[in-house]
């Protein structure tokens, strides 16, 4: 089927599961979150694979083995797409983003050294700013409160040298076009003006074939 947006029981489906994580919550409304949650998100995938890869949505249960938290569900629906992207439904809205959240030492290396490169970095500068332009968010994760080691404190880029993650997102408020077709079109805007950051990370930074740490 085509892609036609969350319907008005998603949305109240997680507010429902916000008031009452419980199983017996999740027992008794099960065939909504499949119908009206997890449908529209596997058919949106689908249309998106032809330009962004294939599409892999999370499974809804917590992890609870280390979490003083023990609510067994997760309370928003998100898919990873092979070539990049992240889209999150929830009772709040939609959410999408673009990005590396959290790099690797070998991957922070690299990121750095090519943030600290003037052509490099200044491309990545210029990028940064037609996205907000754009009313794209952009920012940081785990961000060190000083300079990495071997950065000088006053480099021009010292705020993205200190980033140990660089991501992209937009988040939209529940609205009328969130249960219509428009909803894809947000998401395919989203994904094609980010595109030039995923680019740049992917060709400065890539994958890693280390388990990420944190910097000491």
């Amino acid at each position: 089927m085509a892609f036609s947006g969350w319907p008005a029981q998603a949305v109240e489906f997680y507010e429902g599961l916000e008031a009452d994580n419980t199983r017996t919550y999740w027992t008794a409304h099960k065939p909504v979150y499949e119908t009206s949650v997890h449908g529209p998100m596997a058919e949106l995938l689908d249309e998106l694979a032809d330009e962004f890869g294939p599409g892999r949505i999370a499974r809804p249960y917590r992890d609870l083995r280390f979490r003083t938290d023990k609510s067994p569900y997760k309370t928003a629906i998100y898919a990873i797409l092979q070539a990049g992207g992240y889209i999150n439904f929830s009772a709040d809205g939609l959410t999408t983003g673009i990005g590396y959240y959290q790099m690797a030492a070998d991957q922070l290396d690299r990121y750095r050294r090519a943030v600290a490169d003037d052509t490099r970095g200044a491309e990545l500068v210029g990028i940064i700013g037609r996205l907000t332009a754009n009313k794209v968010e952009v920012g940081g994760a785990s961000s060190l409160k000083t300079a990495p080691k071997g950065y000088p404190r006053d480099h021009p880029r010292i705020e993205l040298l200190r980033h140990r993650g660089l991501i992209a997102w937009r988040h939209w408020p529940v609205a009328g076009w969130l249960h219509t077709a428009a909803a894809r079109r947000r998401v395919v805007e989203f994904l094609r003006t980010t595109a030039p950051l995923q680019a740049w990370l992917d060709e400065q930074v890539g994958s890693s074939t280390e388990a990420p740490r944190a910097e000491r």
